[in-house]
Order: structure tokens, then C-alpha cells, then sequence
């Protein structure tokens, strides 16, 4: 992990180490002061007995000095807290853009392979993890362990007798820390683990409501989310309590050490082996020496939370991308609308060929419908037209231009998509149909919204195109369609993919959409997957698929007239 820190976060070490260094000098004040504090107390001590009396001369120019040491050190600690901060929020800020580009060069294997609450957690609470564990020690980290060092030096230059005192009432301490920590690091993993399960459960319930009320399963999603919910709470718990417990013990070693010193100083300063002023200094040096411990103790706690969470992003990070294809042409112009596809292999697993031998000939403006049972391969072949997925063997052809030779936003620009899912954003009713669009008129809008019937609805909405969708504004599953299918209409593109665009809606509905997607098709070449086979009764051709084979190629005369599967799975949709 410390390799991926060093990679990721190399720009930002000069910062680091100058706050390093400042935060070195700003705790010198701290071991400094408990010294010249005993001078102090010698000075006053000695003016007592003297009949001289006390030399405030020289009291006076310790405390200005103390003084000015103290404010030098304020000010290289604020210097040195404002530069962690702002290293460890820059580097979280990088963390969570490096994230969000890793998102787009993900290859779809990723997302079909993962479920979304897991990725949402490491792109959330596992970043947010990161930056507030490091946030809360670093800037602590580096003054305590100089304070530490510190503060052994001075007391062994002071006086070794009591230094030995003082490291024996810590050691037994700082072993119980060390066996906490390591028994503790499990539990810091688990809990970024069991975080993103929660998310994940609670994520798909949510998404997945209507179904789970519809067939009564709420109860068994509930009993899933509990377990999960449990074992969460375990491993917080866990982390939690062995965290806290750190800091009550080195209160207590803290103050253990505190009375040994005392007990052993007054002794030895009262058989005159050191002067009154060495007790003074060790006191203090106890307390500063206990301090760092316990902050040392609770940024060991944070560094592993922050080390779990930082493990999944860095995981994330490392997935495997899709191919860079910068080399590849990047645009393609003037496309008709001509796809072949030459003899196609494919398998999402090596060994196992889900397309075995794919051909076909599209020519432009044709329908060419692709139906079959489920799992034949239907939505396969968009995903390789779409060059979602790399083939295994074979080519597929835009108007003559292999899709191996152009890059995957060549490919995409050439394709409008209508899917079962629809996808529209928090924004304007505007915003949503020119995504990612920027030479849509108003009046290209409009005209696209009332050749997909759509407008008038718009236009009754209280701000019409400019009425902002989130969830106080209400949509059917059939409008929502209509928009996404607005949308590709703008788009413009000579190729068009529709994945049962009205396999969710009633068939009242499903009419009107197909209306809309007739005006949509018109002039594409349009590849279309439907369940429903009186929507392709009007195909160009009609692809029969079965377990990645092309069984049956016709249009729907031609395959009713064969008698074969099409006819019986057409039928089997009629029959009474």
C-alpha cells in the first residue's frame, strides 16, 4: 500500500516534508520549556534562602524567553497544521477525481461483475474514511513522535535515575498498545468490508422496492440487511472499543508515571542528590512524555481505518481498464448506415463461446430485429456492436471500416440508444434531452419532443421545458421512454439500437411508443431487441437466436411460413 501512496500522492511530499519540519521545531518548544522551567524553579528555590533574595533579573529574562519560545512554536505549528491539511485534502481531492475518470475507463465486465453498493462505497464512505483519518493524525503524527524523542532526551540529560523511573511506568503501557493494535487490525478491515455490503443490500432494496413489496419479500431482505447489519456493528464495534480504550489507558500509565516520578524525585531531592528544579522538569517531562503516547496510540488506530479504506480505493484503482485506443481513428464521416458482421466469436469467459460463427449483412435504413429466448446471445451482439466487449474472433464492420480500427467514441458516435432501462438525471426537462449536446436550438428540441408526443405533456408542466425533474415531479414509465427516445432522436445518429424499449410499459402505452420509435427509425439502420413479436412484425429481418446461434434469418412472412421456432414462439405469444 505505501507503493500506491508514494504514486499517487508524490506531488504533494514537499509539502508534507516542510510541515515535517515545522512541526519538528514547533515541538522543541514543548521539550525546551520543562528545562528552562527548572532553571526557573533552581533561581527561585536558591533566592529563598539567600539573603539576596530572588534574582528576578534573571526570572524575568527566562520567562520572556519561555515566552518567545512558546510563540515561535505556535506559529510553526499552525504553519505546519495548515499545510498537512490542505496536502491531505488536495490528496483526497486527487483520490476522488482519479476515482471518477477510473469510472469512465472501466470496461462494462466491471459493472456486470460488481455489485453497485460496493463500488458507491469505496467511491464515498471509503474516501471519506481516508480523509478524515488522515486528516485527524498526520497533523499529529509527526509532532508527537518528536515530542517523544524529544522529551527521552532531555529527561536522560537531566538526570538517568529518573528517566529509567519514568520509561518503566510506560513500558508495561506501551506493550498492552502494541498487542491492542495488532489485535485490532482485523477488525478496521472488516469494517470497510461489512460497510460496503450494508450499502450494497440496502442500495439494491431500495432500487428494487416495488418488486419486493409486490412478491411480500421485505421481510426476507430485512432479515439479510439485519445480518449484515450485525456483523457491521460487530466489527465497529470491535474497532471502536479498542480505539477508545487506548487513550483511558495511557491516562492511567500517565499518571502512574506522574506519582512514581514524584515519589522518587522528592527522595532524591531530599537526600540532595538533584536539586528541586530537576523534579519540576520531570514532572513536566512526564506529562509531555505520556501525551505523544496516547495521541501515538490513537493516530495508530486511525492510520489502520484509514489503511482499510485506503486498500479499497487503491483496489479500485488497480482494476484493469479498458484498452487505450488513442492510436485508433477517432471519427468516422458521411457513415450510411451499412453493419457486417464477419463471422463473430465470442465468449465473456475464455473457453466458453457464447456467439459461435455470427454473420450478417445490415444494409442502411434497414430493421433488423433480433429475438430468441432468454440468454441467446440477443443483447451479446449489441454489446459487441456497441464495442463494449473485445471480440474473440471475426470483425464487425461500419461502412466498411472494421470497428477494431476506430476507437470506442468513433463507435459511439454512430449509434443512438433506446434501452429498457430508462436513464434521466436531476435537471431541467431541457438539460436532459440535449445531454451532453451542444448544438440543439430550442427549435430542434420542441420539434423532436412532438415527434415522439411528448410536448404536449411538456407544455403543460408549469415551466414547461425548463421544469426541473427530481422527485416531487412524477413520471410514468412510458414518458420517461418518451424523453430517452427525444433524446436519441437529437442525437441524430445514422445507427440506432433499441433493447426492448417497451418491454416495461402496458400495451396501450407500448402503441405510443411504438409510434414514437417509427418516427425515431426512420432513415437508421436500426437493430432491435423485443420480447414482444408484434412490435418486428414490420422488420426488414428478423434474427431467430438460440444459445448464440442464428437458428432461423427471414423476414416475418417468410419464418411464419417455415412453421418453425419463430412461428411457435409467435404463436406461443397469441395463444390462448
Amino acid at each position: 500500500m505505501m507503493q500506491s501512496i508514494l504514486k499517487y500522492g508524490r506531488e504533494y511530499r514537499w509539502a508534507i516534508i516542510i510541515a515535517t519540519v515545522l512541526a519538528m521545531l514547533g515541538s522543541m518548544a514543548s521539550i525546551i520549556g520543562p528545562d528552562r522551567l527548572g532553571e526557573m524553579t533552581d533561581i527561585i528555590t536558591a533566592g529563598l534562602t539567600s539573603p539576596e533574595g530572588i534574582d528576578l533579573s534573571e526570572v524575568s529574562k527566562i520567562a520572556i524567553s519561555l515566552a518567545i519560545i512558546y510563540g515561535i512554536g505556535a506559529i510553526f505549528t499552525y504553519i505546519q497544521s495548515y499545510l498537512m491539511v490542505t496536502a491531505v485534502q488536495n490528496f483526497s481531492k486527487k483520490l476522488r477525481r482519479l476515482v471518477s475518470d477510473k469510472i469512465d475507463r472501466l470496461a462494462l465486465q466491471y459493472f456486470d461483475t460488481h455489485s453497485h453498493g460496493d463500488t458507491l462505497s469505496r467511491v464515498t464512505n471509503d474516501l471519506d474514511t481516508v480523509s478524515q483519518s488522515l486528516n485527524q493524525t498526520l497533523s499529529s503524527f509527526i509532532p508527537s513522535v518528536t515530542l517523544l524523542i524529544g522529551t527521552l532526551v532531555m529527561m536522560f540529560y537531566n538526570n538517568v535515575t529518573l528517566s529509567f523511573v519514568a520509561l518503566a511506568s510506560v513500558a508495561i503501557g506501551f506493550i498492552g498498545i502494541v498487542l491492542i493494535l495488532k489485535s485490532s487490525q482485523g477488525y478496521f478491515v472488516s469494517q470497510q468490508r461489512n460497510l460496503a455490503n450494508v450499502n450494497a443490500i440496502a442500495e439494491e432494496a431500495y432500487s428494487g422496492q416495488s418488486v419486493l413489496t409486490t412478491i411480500n419479500a421485505s421481510h426476507q431482505v430485512n432479515a439479510q440487511f439485519n445480518e449484515a447489519n450485525d456483523a457491521l456493528y460487530d466489527s465497529v464495534w470491535h474497532a471502536q472499543f479498542f480505539s477508545g480504550i487506548m487513550q483511558p489507558l495511557m491516562t492511567f500509565i500517565g499518571n502512574f508515571g506522574y506519582v512514581a516520578v514524584s515519589i522518587v524525585g522528592s527522595i532524591m531531592a531530599l537526600n540532595g542528590d538533584i536539586s528541586f528544579g530537576v523534579v519540576v522538569s520531570f514532572m513536566i517531562y512526564v506529562r509531555i512524555f505520556t501525551q505523544p503516547l496516547g495521541q501515538l496510540s490513537q493516530a495508530f488506530a486511525s492510520f489502520q481505518s484509514a489503511g482499510a479504506a485506503l486498500t479499497r480505493v487503491f483496489e479500485f484503482l488497480d482494476e484493469d481498464e479498458m484498452a487505450d485506443d488513442s492510436d485508433l481513428a477517432q471519427s468516422i464521416s458521411n457513415v450510411h448506415g451499412d453493419v457486417t458482421f464477419d463471422h463473430v466469436n465470442f465468449g465473456y469467459e475464455p473457453g466458453q463461446t457464447i456467439i459461435n460463427d455470427f454473420s450478417l449483412e445490415a444494409k442502411s435504413g434497414q430493421k433488423i430485429a433480433i429475438v430468441g429466448p432468454t440468454g441467446a446471445g440477443k443483447t451479446t451482439i449489441v454489446n459487441l456492436l456497441m464495442k463494449f466487449y473485445p471480440i474473440d474472433k471475426g470483425e464487425i464492420y461500419i461502412d466498411g471500416h472494421p470497428i477494431s480500427k476506430l476507437s470506442r467514441s468513433a463507435v459511439h458516435d454512430q449509434f443512438s440508444m433506446v434501452l429498457q432501462d430508462t436513464w434521466l438525471f436531476e435537471g431541467t426537462i431541457r438539460e436532459n434531452l440535449i445531454f451532453n449536446q451542444d448544438h440543439i436550438t430550442d427549435e430542434m428540441m420542441e420539434s423532436a419532443a412532438k415527434a415522439v408526443g411528448i410536448d404536449h405533456f411538456i407544455n403543460t408542466l408549469p415551466k414547461g421545458y425548463d421544469t426541473y425533474l427530481d422527485d416531487s415531479v412524477t413520471l410514468s414509465v412510458g414518458q420517461k421512454q418518451l424523453f430517452t427516445i427525444a433524446r436519441a432522436l437529437l442525437k441524430d445518429a445514422p445507427l440506432l439500437i433499441l433493447d426492448e424499449a417497451t418491454s416495461s410499459v402496458d400495451t396501450r402505452t407500448e402503441v405510443l411508443l411504438q409510434d414514437a420509435m417509427d418516427k425515431l427509425m426512420e432513415g437508421r439502420t436500426s437493430f432491435v431487441i423485443a420480447h414482444r413479436l408484434s412490435t418486428i412484425r414490420n422488420a426488414d429481418i428478423i434474427l431467430v437466436m438460440d444459445h448464440g446461434d442464428i437458428i432461423e434469418q427471414g423476414n416475418h412472412d417468410a419464418l411464419m411460413a417455415e412453421n418453425g421456432f419463430y412461428a411457435n414462439l409467435y404463436n406461443s405469444q397469441f395463444s390462448k
